[in-house]
């Protein structure tokens, strides 16, 4: 009887099965809209223009750091308050041996010129905002937020420190649009009337706008108080893209994108 021939053994070269395949898939992050180009770029030009303004109207306030309420108000009137700082002008009495450097004139300058930047891009802002849509969808609360309870949700998750909702990276929470629609249309108005009704042309023109205010000392009284409430919103505000992600956010306002939801390929 023959014998069957002999059946090679598979070589451990040659696999019989082939390899195995992963079946996870890495899912890809989509990056998403955020931002207009018309919210980036006004966002940045008021960013520029405030702190110019800051730096400027410091230095203006050093050469007569002493408040006053009324219409008139100089070196021989009793202050409404004054600030613990040296002044630039000998005449100003503050209390220390020495004056700081007289940089009121450039100063001046520049905070007008840097205002005026500041109210054509606010105007340019409310207009096209209005056109859009953008403060109907994007900056009103929706009514199921108009709450007591939707605000302290979001306090306490806050003061809990607690990383923001996935939403969140596209769209701004309650506290978010009711911060900003108060600098939007009470903060920014009041601090640019204020600071107009500083300027005696402006006082010739709209007098009764003065007298609202209590007069020309007064207005401007008023208008240090508002730059401090718009700094302390700087502040938060900064202080709250750093606890939500500075990177993300910041890439948001520059690019327009904000990272989506993860999808696969």
């Amino acid at each position: 009887m023959r014998s069957s021939p002999a059946i090679p053994a598979p070589s451990a070269s040659i696999p019989c099965y082939p390899a195995p395949v992963s079946a996870t898939v890495t899912p890809l992050k989509v990056a998403t809209p955020r931002h207009t180009a018309l919210v980036r770029v006004t966002h940045w030009l008021t960013v520029i223009s405030f702190f110019a303004l800051l730096i400027t109207g410091a230095e203006i306030v050093i050469s007569h750091p002493r408040f006053y309420w009324g219409e008139t108000g100089n070196v021989n009137m009793q202050p409404l308050f004054s600030l613990h700082i040296p002044s630039s002008r000998d005449t100003v009495p503050t209390g220390y041996g020495y004056v700081m450097p007289d940089q009121n004139g450039w100063s001046r300058a520049l905070h007008f010129q840097a205002a005026w930047v500041a109210v054509l891009t606010g105007l340019v802002y409310f207009i096209a905002s209005l056109a859009n849509g953008h403060f109907r969808k994007n900056l009103v609360p929706a009514p199921p937020d108009r709450s007591w309870p939707a605000f302290r949700t979001i306090i306490a998750r806050y003061l809990r420190r607690k990383p923001p909702n996935a939403s969140e990276a596209h769209s701004y929470n309650v506290l978010q649009r009711t911060s900003y629609l108060a600098v939007i249309f009470i903060l920014f108005p009041l601090v640019i009337l204020t600071g107009l009704a500083l300027s005696p042309a402006f006082n010739a023109a709209f007098p009764f706008v003065v007298d609202a205010f209590g007069g020309r000392q007064s207005a401007r009284t008023l208008h240090f108080f508002i730059t401090i409430f718009l700094v302390l919103f700087l502040v938060v505000h900064v202080t709250m893209i750093f606890l939500a992600g500075f990177i993300p956010r910041m890439r948001a306002m520059i690019t327009g994108r904000a990272p989506g939801p993860s999808e696969r390929p």
